[in-house]
């Protein structure tokens, strides 16, 4: 704000007394001091507020004014209510040292001066920050110049001493202010998400305003594509895909202006996430197009020519060829209706990145295909990394879901769950379809499970599937007949379809809903078909070890 403008404000009693000329000056603060040297604690622009009670005689004026004016102060403001009216010695000074000189009358407080000064300059910050943020956002939009959202993040932090940072769902620090202070630890990272979560299930609109400690935040979703709150049909279409800016504030008494402030910021990053998306289009599509070959049974030389396509991509600057991971998620919703394949997806891509590691675009060797509700993420590993017999050294899922679990299972519910399944390496294009199969039984492991959100490695299926090849003809003959030979028979003499409405359940992880819906049946039919199959072979479908053993018998049949 301008001096001038204090002069048109009644209500602050200030009389000028001198330095007219000088009335076009800035005020970017206000400072109220009776300290003969307080020139350690400006820092220029100033309003100078002094009830004078440093002042001994009149030869104390000329040190105090000519320390304020090597300052940079804009202005004194002298109060009457101590001396009565101000000296004529300070007058003299401030008029040899070019200070504009206000006299305050008794009857106003500096509170109340102090206030006014404080509410005007932070309002045109806000204006001159917005003005800011729209240029910026009209930069991103045309290129990628300006810097990326880090750069209005400092800017929030500096003129409004608001500290903020962007979180990925699963609670990554994807920027954050350099202004004043530390990044937020990883646990407290962990903790926004979970609450952003939370109150995005509710369906209130944000910001979110949430108590952790004695700090209060305000939590603003930064949703891609220009999509507007009601442009998902159902919250659990995009919840667990939706960024957040979280601001070390209470939003609740903000005006308009700030919140619509904050609002074109989420924009901006918005524009940011939609950026990132599009740059793992290339990546999405080599993983699409190894997973149909290896789907297809497609010749390993023909899926090898494709890893060697994909691997200078997915692993920029590594001549060697890569050893690959498989990893296998589903996303699933009580009810049916929605679905989670894309959501999949988005999440595996961020589940894969390591929780430390910063930035919006850190996942730049991971590539994620999906159909229907499964998500399947080829991961490459570099061949150094895998020299031994390569299945320690990649991902493991016992540590897949540690600094997600928090989160996701507040974005999850009562209604919803993640699981997923994470091959052994391989070496080799022919490798690749049993990768892809091993994860896949994995994530039906983790899917048997009690929780939202479950995971399960190659090595819990060692006993199992790793050995079914060497099992002898007569042993896989004898346990295939004595589990499957009833229901087979009652088949033949019934036409009941107990095999089929196995392999089913079991593919549906026995979900009684989705499996009546992919057979076409009324749950209490199924249900009556599943307890015939318990009848016939004494065994119970609600226990995991029933169910690997039906698994097994299928596959080995």
């Amino acid at each position: 704000m301008r001096l001038r403008a204090l002069l048109d404000t009644d209500a602050l009693g200030l009389k000028l007394l001198g330095g007219e000329e000088e009335l076009d000056r800035t005020v970017r603060g206000v400072m109220t001091t009776d300290l003969r040297d307080p020139s350690r604690y400006l820092s220029g622009g100033e309003l100078v507020l002094t009830g004078l009670a440093w002042r001994r005689d009149s030869t104390d004026s000329e040190p105090f004014v000519r320390i304020l004016a090597q300052a940079g102060v804009a202005a004194l403001a002298a109060g009457e209510a101590e001396l009565g009216d101000v000296p004529e010695d300070l007058v003299s000074a401030c008029v040899r040292h070019r200070l504009p000189l206000f006299a305050v009358h008794e009857s106003v407080a500096f509170a109340s001066i102090t206030e006014h000064v404080v509410r005007q300059v932070s309002g045109e910050r806000a204006g001159d920050l917005a003005a800011v943020v729209d240029r910026h956002r009209r930069m991103m939009t045309s290129g990628p110049a300006g810097g990326g959202p880090d750069v209005v993040l400092d800017l929030l932090g500096s003129d409004l001493d608001l500290r903020a940072w962007v979180l990925s769902p699963t609670g990554r620090l994807i920027a954050g202010s350099k202004v004043g202070g530390p990044d937020l630890p990883a646990d407290l990272c962990s903790a926004l998400a979970a609450e952003h979560l939370a109150a995005a299930r509710t369906g209130r609109r944000g910001p979110y305003r949430v108590t952790l400690g004695s700090t209060a935040y305000s939590l603003f979703p930064v949703r891609g594509g220009g999509r507007s709150p009601q442009a998902a049909r159902d919250v659990r279409e995009t919840v667990l895909s939706d960024w957040l800016l979280a601001v070390e504030a209470d939003a609740g008494d903000w005006p308009e202006e700030r919140l619509d402030l904050l609002q074109g910021v989420t924009q901006l990053i918005a524009v940011e996430r939609d950026r990132r998306d599009a740059a793992r289009t290339v990546r999405r599509r080599l993983a699409q197009e190894v997973l149909e070959l290896v789907q297809t049974g497609a010749a390993p030389a023909e899926i090898a020519a494709r890893l060697r396509v994909a691997a200078p991509v997915l692993l920029p600057g590594l001549g060697a060829a890569p050893h690959w991971q498989v990893v296998v998620a589903r996303v699933e919703w009580d009810g049916g209706g929605i679905e989670g394949g894309a959501v999949a997806q988005s999440l595996l891509e961020e589940i894969l990145v390591d929780p430390l590691t910063t930035g919006p675009e850190p996942a730049d060797r991971i590539a994620v295909a999906h159909t229907g509700d499964e998500a399947v993420a080829l991961l490459p590993l570099p061949a150094v990394s895998a020299e031994h017999d390569g299945s320690e050294e990649g991902l493991l899922a016992d540590r897949l879901l540690e600094a997600v679990r928090r989160p996701l299972s507040a974005g999850l519910d009562e209604d919803g769950r993640v699981t997923l399944g994470v091959s052994a390496a391989v070496h080799s294009a022919e490798g690749l379809r049993g990768a892809l199969e091993e994860a896949r039984h994995a994530r039906r492991v983790a899917a048997a499970r009690p929780g939202r959100v479950c995971a399960a490695g190659h090595q819990e299926l060692a006993s199992h599937v790793l050995l079914l090849p060497f099992v002898p003809d007569d042993v896989r003959r004898a346990f295939t007949a004595r589990l499957l030979d009833p229901l087979r028979d009652y088949d033949l003499r019934h036409r009941a379809e107990l095999i089929p409405t196995l392999e089913a359940f079991l593919d549906c992880d026995g979900s009684w809903t989705r499996c009546a819906n992919r057979l076409h049946l009324h749950v209490n039919t199924l249900r009556y078909r599943v307890g015939r199959i318990e009848q016939l072979t004494s065994r119970d479908l609600s226990r995991l070890e029933d169910k690997l053993d039906f698994f097994l018998a299928l596959r080995m049949s």
